[in-house]
């Protein structure tokens, strides 16, 4: 078997938080007629990536796709500048079509290519509901983020999820510059008071910092959540340093995770030997693929650290992250963006379904599912630009 081709796809995402973004996807084709799909999608950084997954393309023609752990080294040693997201990204996507191709020609799904299923499917939190939950301010525009977050909006959307069966869900509820101020915290909790008020005490709750926050602030913010036993503080201050990391979570009495933007195994070690963080969070688009989210996952089993896998992109992303899920010991539960949801089963050739808070992947094999490219045409790549369009104002 030889690889024959690689092909990029790009289109738009669902609109979140600011005009959207793009998913990006990669075909590689065989000489065999199998061809398997592996997804990059890098927020606003996917005209880079597409120059790097084409600049790896023409290395992988006529390489057996088979060879996945060769190819994976070959990308990340013998590449100079090698890491970082863009080319992680690039490795990652080509990564996931190599397994797709792999399971495909055996016959099997990808968990089953991965050592076999530990579960029979993976709980599921709903990020992505909170979608204009806002009131709005006298001045202030429709459109701006300062629009203030509205806790009997959230409470309601809360309690729908409730309804549907969503066992979990995340939020954002601490926005704004580094040094937070009385107000935005008494606001923040205000928010978690009337999530947790809505949904009782058996829904996981889990609050998403988004390293918005320095460590006396975050810590003053973690010590307001105790009272409601929130499953975890994800990001709550800059992910850079793994000692400042691990000395914030030692000081706080709530679970605290990290890792959707740290790279390799190599990036989660420094992490993981501080034993403070108890979930990690690597993304199977950015940290090197299915290859690489298996040993970081392996590596946090030594720490009895659990992993959930970060995922804010697109339908292939999902789909390897659940067969990831399926295949490890020590999952915790899937990100699922219910706003991208009806988007991801458009473009995909089998559904993704979600029943009584969990999901598996379609049968079949490889992902299980492929996607349409002919579905991508009604969802043109948009525009935007960096740092411009990116909802993160301060710092």
């Amino acid at each position: 078997m030889k690889i024959t081709g690689v092909t990029t796809f790009r289109t738009s995402t669902p609109v979140h938080k600011t005009a959207g973004t793009n998913w990006l996807f990669v075909r590689i084709d065989t000489d065999t007629g199998i061809s398997g799909w592996g997804e990059g999608s890098l927020q606003y950084k996917d005209a880079a990536l597409e120059a790097e997954i084409n600049d790896f393309g023409r290395y992988l023609e006529g390489k057996d796709p088979r060879r996945i752990e060769h190819i994976w080294t070959s990308l990340y040693r013998r590449v100079t500048w090698s890491g970082g997201a863009v080319t992680m990204s690039a490795i990652a996507a080509i990564d996931l079509a190599l397994w797709d191709i792999k399971a495909k020609e055996l016959g099997i799904p990808v968990y089953e290519l991965a050592g076999g299923p530990t579960r029979d499917s993976i709980r599921v939190y709903a990020n992505g509901w909170f979608e204009d939950l806002t009131d709005a301010d006298p001045g202030v525009p429709a459109e701006s983020v300062a629009r203030r977050a509205s806790p009997e909006k959230h409470a309601k959307a809360a309690a729908a999820l409730q309804e549907r069966g969503w066992p979990a869900l995340k939020f954002y509820p601490f926005g704004g510059p580094q040094v937070i101020t009385p107000e935005r915290i008494a606001h923040g909790v205000e928010l978690v008071r009337a999530v947790r008020n809505a949904v009782g005490p058996e829904i996981e709750i889990g609050i998403d910092v988004r390293a918005r926050l320095d460590p006396w602030s975050a810590g003053r913010v973690a010590k307001r959540l105790e009272e409601f036993d929130i499953a975890w503080l994800e990001e709550p201050i800059l992910y850079d340093n793994a000692k400042a990391f691990g000395a914030f979570a030692r000081s706080v009495n709530v679970p605290v995770s990290t890792g959707e933007q740290l790279y390799s195994r190599w990036e989660f070690e420094p992490l993981l030997e501080e034993n403070a963080v108890r979930i990690i969070q690597p993304d199977i688009c950015h940290c090197g693929g299915f290859s690489e989210i298996l040993k970081i996952a392996h590596a946090a089993e030594t720490h009895y650290v659990s992993v959930a896998p970060h995922n804010s992109n697109g339908p292939i992303s999902t789909l390897a992250s659940i067969h990831f899920d399926m295949s490890i010991s020590n999952a915790f539960m899937q990100e699922i963006f219910v706003s991208f949801f009806d988007r991801y089963n458009q473009i995909l050739t089998k559904p993704l379904v979600i029943e009584n808070g969990t999901t598996r992947p379609p049968e079949g094999p490889g992902w299980g599912a492929d996607i349409n490219v002919e579905a991508l045409a009604e969802f043109p790549p948009g525009d935007f630009k960096q740092v411009e369009s990116e909802p993160y104002l301060a710092f």
